[in-house]
């Protein structure tokens, strides 16, 4: 069986919602990161940077969000995507964990970042449901759960951004979200 490790208030929780969304079985393995599990031997075997999330999957051994997500994607989602498709699909996901992430949590760059990034994903969530169209796939994943930490975290105004709001409330919706991201702790 699959074995996902993270920590209280990890980036876990991200590949915890789309392993959800798969409806994949799989092992929380949550380490205590204030004692320094993370850190021992054994997990360092896993991901020798001593951060979360990994996976161990059989024999394979992966770590960072991203990089899971799109493991996850390419291994058990059902898509029948093109290769221009899922290359999108890896956009969005690299954009979620680099630009959107550091524009948002960086402290000394947000205000200038979150009208830049959040006024396109406006635009976006204006005209479709989800990030690329009318389906959900782990894009909405890697966006949504950054963008769910707004809200969650920050509490910054998003009244400029009414649908990007309206997208965070549909994500947290999901009962695959409230059992990975709403479910932390």
């Amino acid at each position: 069986m699959l074995k996902l490790y993270g920590g209280a208030f990890s980036r876990a929780a991200i590949a915890k919602w789309y392993l959800e969304e798969l409806e994949l079985p799989y092992e929380f393995v949550q380490l205590d990161m204030q004692a320094g599990a993370h850190l021992q031997p054994e997990y360092l075997q896993i991901n020798p940077m001593g951060k979360v999330p990994a996976i161990v999957d059989g024999d394979f051994q992966l770590w960072e969000s991203g990089a899971i997500l799109l493991y996850l994607y390419e291994k058990y989602d059902k898509s029948s995507a093109s290769l221009e498709e899922r290359a999108k699909i890896f956009q969005w996901v690299l954009f979620a964990n680099s630009t959107l992430a550091s524009g948002i949590f960086n402290e000394s760059t947000r205000e200038r970042e979150v009208p830049r990034l959040l006024t396109p994903l406006n635009q976006i969530f204006q005209q479709q449901p989800f990030i690329l169209g009318d389906e959900f796939t782990v894009a909405d994943v890697a966006v949504g759960s950054v963008l769910a930490y707004i809200p969650m975290m920050l509490k910054l105004d998003l009244s400029a951004y009414p649908a990007v709001g309206e997208y965070i409330n549909r994500m947290s919706e999901r009962p695959a979200f409230k059992k990975g991201i709403g479910g932390q702790g």
